[in-house]
């Protein structure tokens, strides 16, 4: 099986487990503190199983920045001349 095949197949199972607890919510208390935590739990895990097929469908290399050669070459020293020293200041200033 692909991973496409896994994810639906797995999207199958908690649609059931949808439907089930739309039943069991119809017998029990549909208010009960364990009701709620098991259908707020089924959802969490339809929304992570979303991200998931999301994170699938895009590839590795749509998410990564494309990269940017920097030159070996040393820069102009013009760019410094009016730069001032980290935490030193200018150069014909005093240091704060």
């Amino acid at each position: 099986m692909t991973v496409h095949d896994d994810i639906t197949s797995a999207q199958r199972s908690l649609d059931d487990l949808h439907r089930s607890l739309g039943r069991l919510e119809h017998q029990l208390d549909r208010g009960s503190l364990e009701m709620r935590r098991v259908r707020l739990d089924a959802d969490h895990l339809r929304e992570s199983l979303a991200l998931l097929r999301a994170a699938v469908a895009t590839p590795d290399a749509a998410l990564r920045p494309d990269l940017v050669t920097i030159s070996d070459t040393p820069y102009d020293i013009s760019l410094w001349t009016d730069s001032d020293d980290e935490g030193l200041g200018a150069r014909d200033r005093r240091a704060p």
